[in-house]
């Protein structure tokens, strides 16, 4: 049997390059596409028309926007659109952003659960072509809904999946999504807290842990020297301690690791300052955070998410994206 996987993009390449990437991905059995808009560098949707479009089976996702910064109805609205082009294939991934960019650009991230909540539900809501009047803390719609003028009035099958990392998000998507994204560069025995947080949330609607999907972000640097795909990832892995610390913390890192590296970084990070940095990341950090290396050590460290609770890897490739897909096209999930 094989093993669902699926193809992350973030803007290391051209869109007109991704595109080739989910064709080639699609033609080898991948799962989805989700492409990334964590930054202020590459919005989603755009790409996931994109490839949408020159594509016909393939599922395309995004992971994750953020939930501050379009109007619940321009969501859906967007969303609803996506679905057009390609129903039945698009995933609405969402999450609670992170600062110091959201501070900067001016949006305050208070109660990011109440939030998160209202957003889901009234978005859901409008997704599924209902007249929504919703008046909470964050959210305030009035008699809204998706007025189609001249195209068939529909629900929309548009499942919702959060981006979460603490538990207490964790537990809300296991309350209300439809499935959780689970991040990267985190250690597989992390996921272990998140399976029991989403168990306890599913619990509180009546749910079990079968009903929310666990695709998860796997950063995977394939090569055949091990080296070189060691070094691809350093770093990825460097800025990502520097950028997330309390995830990295969570994930087992040493905190002397994380200061080390904290008093060369600023945000944004150089890459100056990223390459200084590395070199006081050792080899086994990297190990203990993505999937690199030869395509057999590849595939045995994702097969170890899997035993952790993933359901579907999302591999982010670093290096040759084309030898990537090849490592995992066909792939059965077992440690090879």
């Amino acid at each position: 049997m094989t093993q669902p996987v699926a193809l992350y993009l973030q803007d290391a390449h051209s869109i007109r390059e991704g595109i080739d990437f989910v064709t080639y991905a699609e033609a080898k059995g991948f799962e989805a596409v989700w492409q990334a808009e964590s930054r202020l560098v590459r919005e989603a949707t755009v790409p996931m028309a994109a490839f949408a479009t020159s594509t016909s089976t393939i599922k395309v996702g995004s992971g994750v926007v953020d939930c501050w910064s379009r109007n619940p109805a321009r969501l859906a609205a967007t969303f609803s659109t996506l679905d057009d082009l390609a129903p039945g294939r698009v995933i609405l991934g969402i999450g609670a952003w992170w600062d110091p960019l959201a501070q900067k650009v001016g949006i305050d991230r208070a109660k990011p659960l109440r939030v998160m909540r209202e957003i889901v539900t009234s978005v859901r809501s409008l997704l599924n072509n209902e007249n929504v009047t919703f008046h909470g803390e964050y959210v305030h719609l009035d008699g809204v809904e998706l007025d189609y003028v001249y195209q068939e009035r529909r629900p929309k099958d548009v499942p919702i999946y959060i981006g979460a990392t603490g538990m207490q998000m964790m537990e809300l998507t296991g309350e209300i999504a439809d499935g959780a994204v689970l991040n990267y560069l985190v250690s597989p025995e992390y996921n272990d807290q998140a399976i029991d947080a989403l168990t306890r949330g599913a619990a509180r609607a009546g749910r079990s842990l079968d009903d929310i999907d666990r695709p998860q972000l796997v950063v995977c640097s394939v090569h055949e020297d091990r080296d070189t795909a060691i070094d691809m990832a350093r770093l990825m892995v460097t800025q990502y301690l520097g950028q997330q610390p309390h995830i990295m913390k969570a994930s087992g890192v040493p905190q002397s690791l994380l200061d080390a590296v904290g008093e060369v970084l600023t945000w944004p990070a150089t890459h100056e300052q990223v390459v200084a940095a590395s070199k006081l990341v050792p080899d086994e950090i990297v190990h203990m955070l993505t999937a690199s290396g030869t395509p057999a050590e590849a595939r045995a460290k994702v097969a170890h998410y899997i035993d952790h609770g993933c359901t579907c890897p999302i591999l982010y490739p670093l290096g040759d994206v084309k030898a990537m897909i090849d490592a995992f096209a066909g792939w059965d999930g077992r440690a090879t």
